[in-house]
């Protein structure tokens, strides 16, 4: 048997994990001297409620490797495969922290994933290795295919400030000058592993618009893409987001996934993002 593990950055609900039995691994968010786990301690609204009211953005912290342990543990007696898939080790030190941890327990079979990808995507990929597992496919098939869909996969998403992101040290000081100078509205992607810009738009209308064309030009059309939209803040504009790209790729249901603290605390309030893997 093979075990997935999920984090916080993945966006899927916490009752969802529960039912399909898949740990759940935090980030830790900072504000200034106490730190809060993000998935008992502090929701996205909770969040969002105390960086509107903090003089200082928020910093965010990788799990801690001692939080790995009791699934470790717990996969070792009983002779269970772990595949830990982890949100990118550009964005996020959860897979060195996944890793190291795993060097307490020689002779488990624990395999660190590293995603290339947060947010939606890292989702649909938990989702689709959970499928894998329970059908009986053994680790290195699970991790072989998940390794054969990273690369496939595509975010494209719009911030309304670029400040977040800057001050994360996620994009350039003079990107984000530049943007709010000309009041510019930039469409951002994940390239790499890391976030860099794609294009940019004169107005957030025009850049929604854009989406959509994106996934028109770049998305295949079925279920097997997993197209999905992310959103902070912003469910009325992920909702009708999402009804138009039902609407357009002939789908009966997208995923809306509410980003995490330790997401919107680079991204900011007002995210809206999509996500996909082409064939």
């Amino acid at each position: 048997m093979v075990k997935i593990v999920a984090d916080t950055t993945s966006g899927l609900p916490r009752e969802m994990l529960k039912i399909l039995g898949i740990p759940l691994i935090p980030q830790i968010v900072v504000f200034g001297e106490k730190s809060y786990r993000d998935d008992t301690e502090l929701d996205t609204a909770s969040f969002l409620a105390k960086l509107k009211a903090s003089k200082e953005l928020p910093k965010t912290a990788a799990p801690a490797p001692a939080l790995y342990n009791p699934i470790y543990a717990d996969a070792k007696q009983i002779g269970e495969s772990v595949i830990v898939i982890a949100p990118s080790a550009k964005l996020s030190g959860t897979v060195r922290a996944a890793m190291v941890a795993a060097q307490d327990f020689v002779g488990a079979d624990v395999r660190v994933v590293d995603s290339l990808t947060i947010a939606g995507n890292l989702a649909s990929l938990v989702l689709i290795a959970d499928v894998w597992a329970k059908s009986g496919l053994d680790a290195d098939t699970i991790v072989n295919r998940l390794n054969e869909w990273i690369p496939r996969g595509r975010i494209y998403f719009l911030v309304n400030t670029l400040e977040y992101l800057q001050k994360g040290g996620r994009i350039g000081g003079a990107k984000a000058l530049m943007g709010e100078l000309l009041q510019i509205k930039p469409i951002l992607c994940l390239r790499e592993g890391q976030v860099e810009p794609f294009e940019q738009q004169r107005t957030k209308k025009r850049a929604v618009t854009r989406l959509l064309e994106i996934v028109e030009e770049q998305c295949p059309k079925g279920p097997e893409a997993h197209l999905c939209v992310m959103q902070a803040d912003a469910m009325e504009e992920a909702e009708v987001l999402a009804a138009d790209l039902r609407s357009r790729m002939n789908l009966t249901y997208i995923p809306i996934y509410e980003l995490p603290p330790a997401i919107v605390v680079h991204g900011g309030p007002g995210v809206l993002g999509i996500g996909f893997f082409v064939v």
